[in-house]
């Protein structure tokens, strides 16, 4: 089903759509992070990656339940902009030999990804608000919350001295 096919008629199909994607990019990165967190040279960004694969794991869990709460089947949608944002950053991985450099290009992926992420769960938060269903946005707000702290961890990393370190 694309984005915009006739599947997608109403704000709640939407809503399930992107329920499904969002889930569909989770899973993704719970295979993708301990990945990152293998390449990092920097105990302090190894060490948040590992964390957020269990963090990951809860969203997911979370997912699971706004899923049953609006009464939609578990179910994950091919999400080709997660793939692309993965496909670039181990493209880039492949290409950088500097540890130093490495552990930059790692942040801004996984800030990518947060970006991402932050996008979807505020749409699915404000729409499930629209929708009438409070008990599913305050679900999706704990992610959201967590996706944007873990954004300004990855920025308060990167400006503190891993971009510094990269840099020099």
């Amino acid at each position: 089903m694309g984005l915009f096919s006739k599947d997608i008629q109403t704000m709640d199909d939407l809503f399930v759509h992107q329920l499904q994607d969002i889930y569909y990019a989770e899973k993704q990165l719970v295979k993708a992070l301990p990945k990152m967190a293998d390449k990092a040279t920097d105990r302090q960004l190894k060490q948040g990656f590992v964390t957020h694969i269990e963090e990951t794991r809860i969203q997911l869990q979370r997912l699971e339940q706004v899923f049953q709460m609006h009464g939609a089947e578990v179910k994950a949608v091919n999400c080709p902009a997660i793939d692309g944002i993965i496909a670039e950053a181990e493209e880039i991985f492949g290409e950088v030999e500097d540890k130093s450099v490495l552990d930059a290009a790692l942040i801004n992926a996984a800030q990518a990804v947060e970006h991402y992420e932050i996008a979807r769960y505020g749409s699915l938060v404000a729409w499930a608000k629209q929708l009438g269903r409070n008990d599913c946005a305050v679900v999706l707000q704990k992610t959201l919350d967590e996706e944007k702290a873990t954004d300004k961890k990855l920025t308060t990393l990167a400006e503190s001295r891993i971009n510094l370190r990269a840099a020099s």
